[in-house]
């Protein structure tokens, strides 16, 4: 049987719940047209078991349900669509149009993390390059970067590095990250370099005599806020002629990205970006599949 075109006044007590929205609620006129056509789309598939919007069950909803994700429609969608479902039927009850919420023991379905922003190894090396080495302020600014990149620190942990925390004769960063825990990471040949040239050229000149523990004080021989650092990374950005959105916490993804696609064990990366949980880093591994699911359409005859 065909699903029949219904009008909002074939749905029972759906204009009543629409005027309650613009009323009450004060939502927007997108959002509620936007619940308009869902509660109309699942009213329009009810008719065809002669079944009315208000009179709907549970069993009906996870069929409705059921039919949707066989048609491929995505999970935002589909948890839209229940709390769209929800608002009515508490309204149907709340006004004692009838004496249960179908949707009262349904799960929402669950999202997922979005995937975090990363840069390719181009675009790493294009923003690296950015800082001027022959001034002070840039040849901090261009160890702070190396060592962001190298090791994947938190932002928070970079800017607050002291000196006694690296080892420049074993190449580690001892990081003190969330719930004070401790970790060991290594450096990398290429941001000791850049560390070792700074502390030696730079950092003495931004001290000026003064006396700091900080490893990537300002001028004035403080440490540098997250947020001034974000203003760098900003501007370095736009320097290199990145057009994606990035905050500093867009290098800790590359670091964590570009190692699993050159091969690094999921638990490792987990190590060493100091996840308490190996699930906070499985993300990860979606972003690697794209990129090499990208390669494979670039590069293979059949991609």
């Amino acid at each position: 049987m065909t699903n029949k075109e219904l009008s909002v006044s074939d749905c029972h007590y759906l204009r009543p719940f629409l005027d309650s929205l613009w009323l009450e609620s004060g939502l927007s006129k997108n959002t509620v047209e936007a619940y308009q056509r869902d509660l109309m789309a699942f009213s329009t598939w009810l008719s065809q078991f002669d079944i009315d919007l208000a009179a709907a069950t549970r069993n009906d909803i996870l069929r409705y349900q059921s039919q949707r994700m066989r048609e491929g429609r995505k999970v935002r969608s589909e948890a839209r669509l229940l709390s769209t479902l929800r608002r009515f039927f508490r309204y149907l009850t709340r006004e004692e149009i009838r004496d249960s919420d179908p949707t009262a023991q349904l799960e929402s379905p669950r999202l997922g993390k979005p995937l975090p922003k990363s840069l390719t190894e181009d675009e790493v090396e294009a923003l690296l390059n950015q800082p001027d080495e022959e001034d002070a302020l840039g040849l901090r600014d261009r160890a702070m970067l190396e060592v962001l990149y190298a090791t994947g620190l938190r932002v928070s942990e970079l800017v607050g590095l002291t000196f006694g925390q690296v080892n420049l004769r074993q190449g580690l960063v001892r990081c003190i990250g969330k719930g004070n825990k401790e970790r060991l990471v290594p450096l990398g040949e290429v941001a000791m370099d850049w560390l070792q040239r700074y502390m030696l050229e730079g950092r003495p000149l931004l001290l000026n005599g003064q006396i700091s523990e900080d490893m990537f004080p300002t001028r004035r021989g403080k440490a540098m806020t997250r947020q001034a650092f974000w203003y760098l990374i900003k501007r370095y950005s736009k320097q290199a002629n990145i057009e994606k959105d990035l905050s500093p916490h867009t290098l800790r993804h590359a670091f964590a990205t570009h190692l699993l696609n050159h091969g690094a064990d999921l638990r490792v990366v987990q190590l060493l970006l100091g996840h308490s949980d190996l699930s906070t880093t499985q993300i990860y591994t979606h972003v690697a599949k794209e990129r090499l699911k990208s390669l494979h359409a670039e590069h293979h005859p059949r991609g």
